[in-house]
């Protein structure tokens, strides 16, 4: 049985770099403290296959070399650091109900007021432009009255986001008259590229935020939040911290968007459910 193990053992590929698992802890305090997301100990290998790359660029020989100079707060690391370890899944209209109910509230606005949106994980930015998109067709206008802060966490993806051009296969899913209209085709044969048009641009203003800085350069009232799938990385604590702040900057009558897996019992004093993954301010005095 042990020259069995020992076979098996030496076929196992060796990692380029060694990585302990107070090495791993490390990491996962310094994610938390920095940007609030709490990493599952069963990440250790993602961590790992992440990092590297990292290592390799900064010409560190060890993780702990690596996590030393984070914690020194040396170069421009940190951004790297959380851009690697962050993850962004999306699609266009992803949840679709969502869209439906911002349809019936940009229906019910004000006449004259301009509609305000924060999307606070606009990743590579097909959340914000399905918002932009939607705001357009409900009005019928390429200038509704809608303004649109998309923001992230990661400075790579937000980049993609605010160049908007997505390969084939990220809008197969969408209507072919939804296509035509809201996005420019670029080259031709198999592997085309979609820009999104003008009028969608307009509407959005890309910004780096970080949900666990003190100080959001938000300012509301804001008509609708959309911060779905980001409070899953958080643990309840700060998941509350930051549901806290979004109080006073969201219109009584505004709604607060959360992701499918997400629930805010926990937070039953600030928000109540009034819909599927929907919600609004608890009470006027909050």
């Amino acid at each position: 049985m042990r020259d069995a193990m020992s076979i098996v053992q030496n076929s196992l590929p060796a990692r380029e770099f060694e990585f302990t698992a107070a090495d791993f802890e490390r990491v996962r305090q310094l994610l938390h403290a920095h940007a609030g997301i709490s990493l599952s100990a069963a990440k250790q290998d993602m961590v790992y296959s992440r990092l590297t790359r990292r290592l390799r660029l900064s010409g560190d020989r060890s993780f702990a070399q690596y996590l030393a100079r984070l914690e020194r707060r040396e170069s421009g690391e940190w951004e790297a650091f959380v851009n690697a370890l962050t993850t962004n899944l999306t699609s266009f209209f992803r949840e679709p109900h969502h869209f439906e109910a911002l349809a019936r509230q940009l229906k019910s606005m004000a006449h004259g007021r301009t509609f305000r949106i924060w999307c606070n994980a606009a990743s590579t930015g097909e959340e914000p432009y399905s918002i932009a998109m939607t705001a357009i067709e409900t009005f019928g206008s390429p200038t509704p009255p809608v303004s649109i802060i998309a923001s992230d966490l990661d400075t790579h993806v937000l980049a993609q986001a605010a160049r908007g051009v997505y390969q084939a296969d990220r809008i197969e899913k969408l209507a072919p008259e939804r296509i035509s209209r809201h996005f420019m085709r670029h080259g031709s044969g198999q592997t085309p590229s979609f820009e999104v048009r003008s009028e969608l641009r307009r509407l959005i203003d890309f910004r780096h935020i970080n949900l666990l800085d003190a100080n959001w350069p938000v300012r509301g009232p804001l008509n609708a939040i959309f911060c779905r799938n980001v409070m899953i990385y958080f643990d309840k604590p700060t998941q509350y911290g930051i549901l806290k702040k979004f109080v006073p900057l969201l219109h009584e009558e505004g709604l607060l968007y959360a992701g499918h897996s997400e629930s805010f019992l926990h937070a039953s004093d600030l928000f109540r459910s009034v819909g599927r993954t929907i919600y609004q301010r608890a009470g006027r005095n909050c």
